[in-house]
């Protein structure tokens, strides 16, 4: 969809650290060389795992859950490398807005494109699940330089951000829906449109439900089998990975899922989650492992996260009224 207009509000004050700042140091980092790139997003993500402690221990604690074969030395490992990949995707999403379209023509392979053209010829849209991996804007521009995507995608809160990354994105998706917008999506998908969806984030249980994802349980969209039972949209799956150090890429399409949906929703979500598992082992530390995907547990079980600052901080502040209640 195409951006909203431009509002002099955009211009506030709240909104200058996105003019001043950040849209000339992302012009900046897509000017630079690949090995400049990779050498600063290096150095940039083990900068941010010294310091943000919170997605540090997330991170730690998703990967101790998720990989219980590994050593300490060999989780500790991961999680370093899954920082150093968070840190080159930030110039490797500048580089998928700002460089040429055909920079990467040469740069990426793909298999199983056979599948979705196959899909597509049944004019009734196709329904892409994929996972976050960390250079997820990159992965939209990879696709389309094979065929025409959109993407569903949760907006940002600052709304300076959100028209700038919508406008950028434009270039990428024909569709940019937001996650709430099921009326577009599903348009999309009437349009035969090929929709990118990633049912891999912790939502809670409103439109969710339990299944197993790397053998913990996760709250786990429903939307993929509610979409493919209103339009009967082909489900098909698609993995994007880095292929070493020297900028290329590989994308993966699976055949549709047979036999879907079933009259069994959590073992629909259990079969959704554990195709997906399988191509996150592929690349697993180009995974975004830094987000609380098991921040909703069944009844009983504790959250596996240390609470954030914030939580404390409102925590000891509701502590402190009680006692103060108690006192007169």
């Amino acid at each position: 969809m195409n951006p909203s207009a431009f509002s002099l509000k955009l211009l506030h004050p709240k909104y200058w650290p996105v003019w001043l700042l950040a849209v000339p140091l992302l012009v900046l980092a897509a000017c630079l060389p690949w090995p400049v790139q990779q050498r600063m997003g290096r150095g940039l993500g083990w900068l941010v795992w010294r310091v943000i402690g919170q997605r540090r221990r997330d991170t730690e604690t998703n990967i101790a859950l998720c990989f219980p074969e590994k050593s300490p030395q060999e989780q500790a490992d991961m999680v370093r490398d899954i920082f150093r990949n968070a840190g080159i995707s930030i110039f490797e999403t500048a580089n998928a807005w700002l460089r040429p379209i055909g920079y990467y023509d040469r740069r990426v392979t793909i298999e199983g494109l056979a599948h979705l053209q196959q899909a597509l010829q049944q004019g009734r849209g196709v329904l892409l699940l994929g996972a976050h991996y960390s250079f997820v804007d990159l992965c939209g521009l990879l696709a389309m330089r094979y065929f025409p995507i959109d993407t569903v995608y949760r907006p940002q809160n600052n709304a300076a951000l959100e028209w700038l990354i919508v406008r950028l994105r434009r270039r990428i998706y024909q569709y940019q829906i937001d996650h709430d917008n099921m009326r577009l999506l599903i348009r999309a998908l009437k349009e035969n449109h090929v929709v990118w969806y990633t049912p891999d984030q912790d939502f809670g249980l409103k439109q969710g439900v339990f299944a197993p994802f790397f053998g913990v349980n996760a709250a786990t969209l429903t939307s993929p089998r509610r979409l493919q039972k209103i339009n009967r949209s082909p489900v098909l799956f698609v993995h994007f990975r880095r292929a070493g150090l020297d900028e290329r890429y590989e994308m993966l399409i699976t055949p549709p899922l047979e036999d879907f949906p079933t009259e069994d929703i959590t073992a629909d979500a259990t079969r959704i989650n554990q195709v997906l598992e399988t191509l996150i082992r592929r690349s697993p530390t180009q995974y975004m492992w830094y987000h609380r995907r098991f921040k909703t547990r069944p009844p009983g079980e504790t959250m596996p996260y240390p609470r954030k600052r914030r939580h404390l901080k409102q925590l000891a502040k509701a502590e402190a009224a009680r006692r103060k209640e108690q006192d007169q």
